[in-house]
């Protein structure tokens, strides 16, 4: 995508409401990318001073370059774990499970909010999900936000023929997550384009306090903005202000500070 195209995009996002933007680019890992790299961080400003947060996917990092997103004004990285340890060779071969788990290490040294879930309805145990659910609790911090994913099976890939997951199975995850990291931000993701509006009003109930709104979630498709507008007016949920680091906080107050001073 072009800047115009991703500065374009950012802007539809804040003035549709959305508090937090975030890019995804299709790769395995960083290394190599530099100009690429280099074009994301000055997204990440760009799209900071607008007023947002900013989260981005971009693969395995480098702790150098978890560094540089921090210094960029990066709130979030979002890397999932997808399932657990036993059961992710039969879905992943392109990277192993502790490389996810070291990017995540260089993502929370540097600073940044770390944002990982996982997938349900990949052939996995109910064990599995057990499992995912508890390597994310038993990081050394929980993660701030845990999306919760339904596989939507895409015709062609290995796994078209998996059976749709079933509301209660995407609530019970939300729930379990919702209590073993009870202030995460639990997300509901993709896959939720299946559910009714009442089916994703369990999922709030049960622990879910967030969405991914736009037209794709990477490949997949995602409910329309007017009705996730109307799910919102029709449940009552109000949307959150955007927050920001302590030292921008610190700036903003000083601001305001100096403001009131001048006009007396």
């Amino acid at each position: 995508m072009t800047k115009e195209d991703v500065m374009e995009a950012a802007k539809k996002a804040k003035e549709a409401g959305s508090t937090r933007f975030c890019m995804g680019a299709a790769w395995r890992d960083t290394v190599g990318r530099k100009t690429n790299f280099n074009q994301i961080l000055d997204y990440v400003k760009e799209i900071r001073d607008m007023g947002m947060e900013v989260c981005c996917t971009l693969g395995m990092l480098e702790k150098q370059q978890a560094q540089e997103l921090k210094k960029a004004g990066l709130t979030a990285y979002n890397h999932n774990l997808d399932t657990s340890r036993e059961y992710y060779p039969h879905i992943i071969t392109t990277r192993t499970y502790d490389e996810r788990l070291k990017t995540l290490e260089y993502v929370r040294e540097a600073g940044i909010n770390v944002c990982s879930g996982g997938i349900i309805g990949l052939g996995e145990a109910e064990e599995d999900r057990v499992g995912l659910l508890h390597t994310l609790a038993t990081l050394p911090t929980h993660p701030e936000s845990v999306p919760i994913n339904a596989l939507l099976a895409v015709k062609g890939t290995p796994l078209q023929d998996q059976k749709p997951v079933e509301i209660w199975e995407m609530i019970r995850m939300i729930a379990t997550a919702r209590i073993v990291m009870p202030k995460a931000m639990v997300r509901l993701s993709a896959g939720r384009v299946r559910f009714s509006m009442p089916e994703q009003g369990l999922c709030f109930l049960a622990g879910a306090n967030s969405i991914f709104t736009g037209e794709k979630l990477l490949t997949t498709p995602n409910n329309d903005f007017d009705a996730d507008q109307l799910m919102f007016k029709v449940l009552g949920l109000i949307p959150k202000a955007p927050s920001f680091p302590e030292d921008e906080k610190d700036l903003l107050t000083r601001k305001m500070s100096e403001v009131v001073s001048s006009s007396g």
